[in-house]
């Protein structure tokens, strides 16, 4: 190996001019006020950069010492950083390669650098390459010592082996351990590059496409959302914790005069609660588990209900404080106390981990807290979004894809009627309760009209299930538990023929997607984002159905992921003149920002003509992203066209 400490940014000059493709990884140490608080070294707002590897060819990579409290640091931090940025991380000549690129864009962020295409995110390829024959490898079989060791037989000691719990501006750079330990990041990421790249090459092309153009640019945007943070309004969750307490405290009493004392739990879910439900009150079982036991979840508590309103009218009352005791313990665990510990200690706000590549489909996932679960406002009595609240001469806005499966899904299934439903800039909604109800547009549009709101109820479930396979079970079922409507499992099947009847061409596509999935175990987004689905050959009815809902909902809900993943390259390569503009959350179909007030309509303008780029040549229905703005998430006010 050839590793070196660098100095001076003419030594750096020397090792990396004229070179396309560098690989870098950077050392941090947690700021002195948080020596002591585990993991401060991966928290932007509690660490700093300590050295920077880089390597531009396999087994050479140089050290930039900037921080080390031990030996020879450069001469010039600002100056040598400088020189990075204008050379490399603002080059748009040099692919920048790192793995776990959020990481290293958020502390270059932090600093007021925004690393710009081309970059590459050596996490992202390895989980879109597969560890065996049908099977892509997941988050945790991507680090970086991992990777090294199993596909280069590398000898790579982990941090704590190296560090001997010290941090790592405690270690002398020039030792050699260190060097070594801090060189061979970069060099084994670039080696990295090389690997998947073959790989892409000879066994998927387009995923290395999707690695370039969408994967790493969102990393960057991850980056940025990671560091921005969720502004927290703290002492109004202090407040409703308070009011939980006393909810669930009168909840508990009147559920003990009800059972008569009988151990409930945090949930209503004890063996002792469902021994009193169907023992004691001798109640029949409507539901049960995986294992066949008596089941006492949600949907069982809603099935009990509506047996007791026909069969035991006198336990009606009970039911009614079970759901209503579940409600507000997860409101209180999960969106209070879950969010009140999540809160960081250094900037009030919530920095919670948001995974690009979290689902199968290629969606968001989120962690530490799970955000992408935030309650809406018709199931929240606490008022959960209002927690997220913009600092004072701040707003929050938001801009949220209008129907971005649903366009993506008539965009593959080429029916004529809803291909012209979104050219017209129609309701799809109404255009849907129009035929399933066999009634005119005009009357399935007029709010006035008779059965509006249930016909439109049902026709928006109708349009969010039936691409992927919803049968009439399932549509009863989500109709039952989503809408509050009872209905027959044959006027469900009747509502399902009739959509398909007035949408001829998703029928057929539906069966040729499955029957393609069928014959080559596979399904795609349309940029090529594959998903394996082995089940689909099962002769077991429910494994093969379930893949076939798989088979339909990957190229539409992937499809969708991607044309959002794109926008927020976009918005990367634009925010560098906008430092104002904050992303700092991202749900399902919808991106979040803090800005200063006065920039509402700036902000808007832009973010809006990012999502709404057509995002591949051959998309042809109009993209509509919603904007709306306000002081708190929970109360945002839409936007007329900016």
């Amino acid at each position: 190996m050839s590793y070196n400490l660098i100095y001076t940014p003419n030594e750096l000059r020397e090792y990396i001019e004229g070179v396309g493709v560098i690989a870098f990884d950077f050392e941090t140490a947690p700021d002195d006020e948080w020596r002591d608080e585990p993991k401060a070294a991966l928290d932007a707002h509690k660490a700093h950069i300590v050295g920077i590897s880089l390597s531009v060819s396999e087994g050479s990579a140089v050290y930039l010492p900037i921080a080390h409290k031990v030996g020879k640091n450069v001469q010039s931090r600002d100056a040598l950083i400088q020189y990075l940025t204008t050379a490399v991380f603002e080059n748009h000549d040099v692919v920048k390669v790192a793995h776990n690129l959020s990481f290293e864009a958020m502390f270059l962020y932090a600093l007021g650098i925004v690393v710009c295409e081309p970059c590459y995110d050596t996490i992202a390829a390895a989980q879109l390459t597969l560890k065996s024959k049908f099977e892509f490898r997941g988050l945790s079989d991507s680090g970086l010592k991992l990777l090294s060791t199993s596909l280069f037989g590398a000898n790579m000691p982990d941090f704590n082996t190296v560090t001997a719990g010290r941090h790592f501006d405690e270690m002398n750079p020039a030792e050699q351990e260190t060097l070594r330990y801090a060189c061979a990041d970069s060099d084994y990421t670039l080696r990295l590059y090389h690997k998947f790249n073959g790989w892409f090459k000879k066994n998927l092309p387009q995923h290395q496409d999707i690695v370039e153009r969408v994967e790493s640019p969102t990393a960057v945007y991850v980056g940025m959302m990671k560091y921005n943070g969720v502004p927290m309004d703290t002492d109004a969750m202090v407040a409703r914790q308070a009011e939980a307490e006393e909810k669930l405290a009168a909840l508990r009493a009147e559920l003990d005069e009800q059972t008569g004392g009988v151990d409930i739990g945090a949930n209503a879910s004890t063996s002792a609660f469902k021994q009193y439900l169907y023992t004691d009150l001798g109640l029949p079982v409507l539901k049960t588990t995986e294992k066949h036991q008596e089941a006492a979840d949600d949907a069982t508590m809603i099935l009990l209900t509506e047996y007791c309103r026909e069969n035991r009218p006198e336990l009606m009352r009970l039911f009614e404080l079970v759901q209503e005791y579940r409600k507000w313990g997860k409101l209180k665990s999960t969106y209070i106390d879950g969010y009140l510990h999540c809160v960081n200690s250094a900037t009030g706000r919530i920095h919670p981990d948001l995974i690009p590549l979290g689902t199968e489909t290629g969606r968001f996932a989120s962690r530490s807290p799970n955000l992408q679960n935030c309650p809406r406002k018709d199931n929240d009595p606490i008022g959960v979004r209002n927690f997220i609240a913009a600092p004072e001469g701040k707003l929050l806005i938001s801009l949220d894809f209008s129907q971005i499966e649903l366009r993506v899904g008539a965009f593959y299934c080429r029916d004529e009627k809803m291909l012209e439903t979104y050219r017209a800039g129609g309701d799809i909604h109404a255009a849907t309760t129009s035929v399933i109800f066999h009634v005119p547009f005009s009357e399935a549009a007029d709010k006035n009209a008779p059965h509006y709101k249930e016909r439109r109820t049902i026709a928006k479930n109708c349009n969010f299930g039936v691409f992927y396979g919803l049968f009439p079970s399932g549509l009863q079922k989500t109709l039952k538990f989503k809408a509050g409507l009872d209905m027959s499992k044959e006027a469900c099947a009747g509502i399902i023929d009739n959509l398909k009847n007035g949408y001829p061409r998703l029928t057929d596509w539906q069966d040729d997607t499955k029957r393609r999935a069928a014959n080559t175990c596979y399904a795609e987004t349309w940029l090529g984002r594959r998903r394996y689905i082995i089940g689909i050959l099962s002769t077991d009815w429910g494994k093969r159905s379930f893949a076939e809902r798989c088979a339909m909902n990957t190229p539409i809900q992937g499809t969708a992921a991607d044309i959002l993943k794109l926008a927020m390259g976009r918005i990367v390569a634009g925010i560098k003149e906008r430092p104002w503009l904050k992303p700092f959350l991202q749900i399902h179909d919808e991106l979040v920002f803090e800005i200063p007030a006065d920039k509402l309509d700036e902000a808007v303008g832009f973010v809006k003509a990012c999502m709404e780029v057509q995002p591949f040549p051959a998309f042809d229905v109009p993209i509509i992203a919603e904007a709306a703005y306000g002081e708190s998430f929970g109360e945002l006010k839409e936007m007329e066209d900016v």
